[in-house]
């Protein structure tokens, strides 16, 4: 099957907002844009009416519509439009299973709102089982410069991450910009003294966890001579240590496990507390 990068689209100003992200990472991958618009009551197609009549106008239009847009942007993209006749939550997690990378748009919420969000967004990320990207649309303050901060990573020290840095390391290599690995690690009760934390204590967890993140960078430096990761240990709750590492990032990469025990919550309080406090797209890459 051809590489593609696939869109959703519902007509809101977060999808067109993760349409031109994701136009701007189908040309830079070489593969084609697909946008996919999805609603359960659509017609089969080919529909031959006017248009007074024809119930997949207003899709047929917001798609056309999109497409126009961007290709002006990008007229060496290859851009398909593709109307589904099935529920928007089933379409994109089957596109999420599917194709090479799915992006979405995400509503920015507060922080009390973003706690009771349940969008078809966090839905198939929650399922997907190939990377998807979440893209907000909030508009830059007048003066601020662009983001540079590069893409960030979120990494754990334990298990199996290969699916996570890849992503994280060819995002860095396609953008020409630094790689920040993080890792957040809260303090044990014997860290606490009554005048603070013992920092001899702190030292010493400090000193093996950048002992465990250079054993797990060392193949990806050498894949990727190009990128110069930065790993940085914040003795700090891991979601709190990504979120704020985040700030100013043009991508954060976080990871969510494939298989889960029964019961348990299929996104991981990092990947939750990114995907609802994030500013910029927070890539959520599936790996064993």
């Amino acid at each position: 099957m051809e590489p593609v990068v696939t869109v959703g689209l519902d007509g809101s100003p977060e999808s067109m907002a993760a349409a031109h992200w994701a136009a701007d990472e189908a040309e830079r991958r070489g593969v084609t844009l697909r946008l996919m618009h999805a609603w359960p009551m659509l017609a089969p197609e080919p529909v031959r009416a006017a248009s007074e009549i024809d119930q997949n106008y207003w899709a047929k239009r917001l798609v056309h519509k999109a497409q126009a847009e961007l290709q002006a942007r990008h007229p060496g993209l290859v851009i398909v439009g593709n109307l589904v006749a099935d529920d928007a939550q089933d379409a994109l997690v089957k596109a999420a299973s599917e194709d090479e990378l799915t992006v979405l748009g995400s509503r920015g919420l507060t922080s009390a709102e973003s706690y009771f969000l349940g969008s078809v967004s966090m839905a198939v990320v929650a399922r997907a089982t190939r990377p998807v990207v979440l893209v907000r649309s909030e508009p830059r303050e007048k003066g601020t410069s662009p983001a540079t901060g590069g893409v960030v990573v979120a990494l754990k020290l334990h298990g199996p991450c290969d699916g996570l840095l890849a992503f994280a390391f060819e995002a860095a290599a396609a953008r020409g910009v630094p790689l920040r690995v993080v890792h957040g690690r809260s303090l044990p009760l014997h860290a606490h003294t009554p005048w603070g934390v013992d920092h001899e204590v702190t030292e010493e967890i400090t000193e093996d966890a950048r002992k465990q993140l250079g054993q797990v960078l060392r193949p990806w430096r050498e894949r990727f001579p190009a990128v110069e990761p930065v790993d940085a240990v914040r003795l700090e709750s891991p979601a709190e240590a990504v979120v704020r590492a985040a700030e100013g990032a043009e991508l954060l990469v976080v990871g969510r496990r494939r298989h889960h025990p029964p019961l348990a919550p299929r996104l991981g309080p990092v990947a939750h507390a990114a995907l609802h406090h994030a500013r910029c797209p927070v890539a959520v890459v599936p790996h064993d």
